[in-house]
């Protein structure tokens, strides 16, 4: 049995790594820059009894430049059409243009698996669009943090082709989990976590900093330890601290799509709200600079001090 998998997505998303992943080596350049991946690349692989053929796109990305982005565009429909499966993986906010630009070359019958982090929603109605052109979509929620699992990272599989989608993908090397033949929940049990652990984020941002600018970190930890004694705060602290600095952006889309995920559902979202504004606030920080003096092994005091004050909403 031969396979061909295409990949679709965006920097900063993982799309090149997860080619590397499953060929084996690193053959695609993996960079936060759109326009890295021009021209599509391929690489071949095993896995038991299973061929495939994966094909590493530049997307659907906007670039300067007409003449290249129509190369680019018209290589990723190539990619598309020719694929058996076709993995999505954009940033929240992009989700639907991507499966809508997907959908436009998609053949018949092919498997288009949707990794992004979006609304019950949202996938639904991507779901249609994939539908009306004889594409079987499934909805994946990724589980944790991508590294350091990578195409092993635990996945939640939903809509009516989920079942008959996970022995292909699981052979491809996916740690893939159907739940539900329903579209969206999946999607809702992701989306009902990231409030949670994104959350956690931004409460450790708005504290720690408060804390530090106060002089009461050591205290407040301590105190902290006392109450949660699983939980080593220092370290922990500067985990979700460094996450939000080179994943700020996403982490905030991702929000957003919880948020609507919240109000679907007929809640109020004022958390998921507050915790995208933190998450954006952060991200703003990052792109202007704000933290390039501080090195790689950076704690969370050393973030905490590059943010001059009132810039975190």
């Amino acid at each position: 049995m031969t396979v061909t998998v295409a990949i679709v997505g965006r920097p900063n998303v993982g799309k090149s790594t997860l080619f590397n992943r499953l060929v084996g080596k690193r053959q695609a350049i993996v960079d936060d820059t759109p326009g890295v991946t021009r021209d599509r690349r391929e690489g071949r692989g095993r896995l038991a009894d299973l061929a495939f053929t994966v094909v590493d796109t530049a997307g659907f990305e906007d670039v300067q430049g007409e003449a290249l982005l129509a190369r680019m565009r018209a290589q990723t429909e190539q990619a598309v059409a020719d694929a058996d499966v076709v993995v999505s993986a954009v940033t929240a906010s992009a989700t639907r243009a991507a499966i809508e630009s997907i959908a436009s070359a998609v053949k018949r019958g092919a498997i288009v698996l949707d990794i992004n982090s979006a609304s019950p929603g949202t996938k639904t109605g991507c779901a249609a669009v994939i539908a009306k052109r004889g594409g079987r979509y499934v909805e994946a929620a990724v589980m944790t943090s991508v590294p350091p699992h990578g195409i092993s990272t635990p996945m939640l599989l939903g809509g009516p082709h989920a079942r008959a989608a996970t022995p292909v993908l699981a052979a491809l090397g996916f740690a893939v989990t159907p739940v539900s033949d329903e579209y969206g929940v999946a999607s809702a049990i992701k989306m009902c976590r990231s409030v949670i652990v994104k959350g956690m984020e931004a409460i450790v941002i708005e504290s720690f900093l408060t804390a530090r600018r106060y002089g009461v970190e050591r205290e407040v930890l301590a105190s902290l330890a006392e109450t949660f004694p699983g939980i080593n705060w220092e370290e922990q602290g500067s985990r979700f601290w460094k996450r939000v600095v080179q994943h700020g952006r996403r982490r905030a889309e991702e929000m957003r799509e919880a948020a609507v995920t919240v109000r679907e559902a007929g809640v109020a979202s004022t958390m998921a709200v507050a915790i995208a504004d933190t998450q954006a606030a952060v991200a703003a920080l990052a792109a202007g600079g704000a933290f390039n003096s501080a090195g790689s092994d950076a704690r969370w005091r050393d973030l905490a001090d590059c943010i001059p004050r009132g810039d975190v909403a």
